[in-house]
């Protein structure tokens, strides 16, 4: 299986016993009898292209003759970036009917075709295979060809372009391209549950251009390039960019359902939408009968590797399986525009109604999510508060009259610490992660602890301290002290 910008395939065929005339001979009835349409024919060898139907895979062959060996190279001209070994496919094919074409065709044939072939040769001065080998600078705008828009190929090169310029000014403004913190993300957009409930939707999609180091970035460019390789001269810019983007929102939301906590960015999530277009598209007769099977068998190999090795912890499969699904659905509400493509309404009117759908499911979806970390961070800080206010009676003692004391321990301490329970009780009925509900089960003993601490205090004001309740201070005091060192070692 060749993998490149233009996938090839290069393999040696033995002349034996045949002169490069009566090879070339035999190579040009192959390649009419394959229905090939022939570009050149030199000496020094011949060029041919396929010719099997604008979205069918088709390739260049160059046949060219050395002393003893031809050498037969078969390229892609299409958009692909890997040929699923369908190159090979048409070399052995040529080998295959040419010897087919050498055990038929007679002696006199081959006289009277062969004078005749000498009659289409091309001149010397036009062999290409006489050119210079390719230049450094001719290599590198080659390169650059796969980040500059260009027909059938327009959006899918401004995505990737969009993607490494955000990475590259998190990098010139400290973030690093290897590690970056969940801070550091999150500052830049991506999606972080309670804020992106809280009133920041904007980060659904924000996240979609954001990657978590270098290479998740240089993955999900490559994938971005393949399918969009692959299937943008088929869906058109207006359909390729509203696919993309409402399959990252698609793919966003449900991360969004999924995980609690969880930082998420990345492309992946609107890349696998494309993915699932592409899959929906296979199953018609949208894409040639010829490539269905190939192309149907690689891509949901490559879906389904992705979405296994996506279970592995850090992965947001959710994203995946979102963006995917979507992309599907759309992939097959495209196919009445696609079938006519003379007809611009319907593709507008498509895009527009996909576009109304989906956003409508994502206001609603928004809407009725819980955000119950936002709440929970909501309770804690009340938590807090109540703490604070709670253990401020201590500084009183020295300070105000006993009944005043009294009176301050009973609605300011333990009124807050039994508050703090309740709050812990409420907190119990939030979908949190098992971390935090194995914290707020200490909490709750520490609440306990600080009550019992004020009913002794309150004991010892009314009746003063002595042997035994200094001993029920000490003891409790220090079961405070070691369900303090536990929470601090829970953070």
């Amino acid at each position: 299986m060749a993998v490149g910008f233009t996938p090839k395939h290069v393999e040696p065929f033995p002349l034996n016993d045949l002169t490069h005339e009566h090879f070339l001979l035999l190579a040009v009835e192959t390649a009419e009898k394959l229905g090939w349409r022939l570009k050149y024919i030199g000496r020094s060898g011949l060029i041919a292209y396929t010719n099997n139907g604008v979205l069918s895979f088709n390739s260049k062959i160059d046949i060219q003759l050395e002393e003893d060996t031809a050498q037969l190279t078969s390229t892609s001209t299409g958009s692909e970036m890997v040929d699923w070994g369908k190159n090979k496919k048409t070399i052995n094919h040529f080998i295959a009917t040419f010897e087919e074409v050498k055990s038929t065709i007679t002696a006199e044939e081959i006289e009277f075709k062969q004078a005749e072939l000498l009659r289409h040769f091309n001149s010397w001065e036009e062999d290409p295979f006489t050119k210079a080998p390719e230049t450094t600078g001719e290599k590198i705008r080659s390169f650059l060809l796969i980040f500059t828009p260009q027909e059938g190929y327009f959006i899918t090169p401004i995505l990737i372009d969009l993607n490494i310029i955000v990475f590259v000014l998190m990098a010139l403004c400290g973030v690093s391209i290897f590690e970056p913190s969940s801070e550091s993300l999150v500052h830049w957009g991506a999606s972080f549950k309670p804020m992106t409930l809280d009133g920041q939707w904007w980060r659904l999609l924000t996240a979609c251009f954001l990657h978590i180091g270098i290479f998740h970035l240089l993955m999900n460019m490559y994938a971005l390039l393949f399918i969009g390789l692959l299937l943008e001269h088929i869906l058109g810019r207006l359909r390729f960019i509203s696919a993309y983007l409402l399959s990252g929102l698609a793919a966003s939301l449900v991360s969004l359902w999924w995980h609690d906590i969880t930082v998420s960015a990345g492309a992946s999530g609107a890349i696998f939408g494309m993915y699932g277009v592409f899959l929906a598209l296979l199953t018609t007769k949208i894409i040639e009968e010829n490539d269905r099977k190939d192309l149907m068998t690689s891509i949901a190999v490559f879906v389904g590797y992705n979405l296994i090795t996506g279970l592995k912890a850090g992965v947001d499969n959710a994203a995946h399986i979102g963006g995917l699904l979507g992309g599907i659905i759309m992939g097959y509400a495209f196919i009445p525009s696609l079938k006519q493509p003379e007809n611009i309404k319907k593709e507008y009117s498509t895009v527009a109604l996909l576009t109304i759908l989906v956003v409508a499911i994502s206001v609603f979806a928004y809407s009725k999510i819980p955000n119950d970390f936002a709440t929970y961070e909501k309770k804690m800080a009340q938590f807090a508060e109540n703490e604070t206010k709670a253990l401020a009676v201590y500084d009183m003692i020295q300070e105000v009259p006993k009944e005043e004391l009294l009176t301050a321990i009973r609605e300011k301490s333990i009124s807050n610490w039994q508050q703090n329970q309740k709050i812990m009780e409420e907190i119990d009925q939030l979908n949190l992660p098992e971390n935090i509900r194995l914290r707020n089960a200490k909490l709750k003993t520490y609440c306990d602890l600080r009550i019992k601490s004020y009913e002794i205090f309150y004991q010892s004001v009314v009746v003063g301290r002595g042997g035994a309740i200094e001993e029920e201070i000490f003891n409790n005091n220090k079961q405070v002290d070691e369900i303090l060192v536990e929470l601090n070692n829970m953070k």
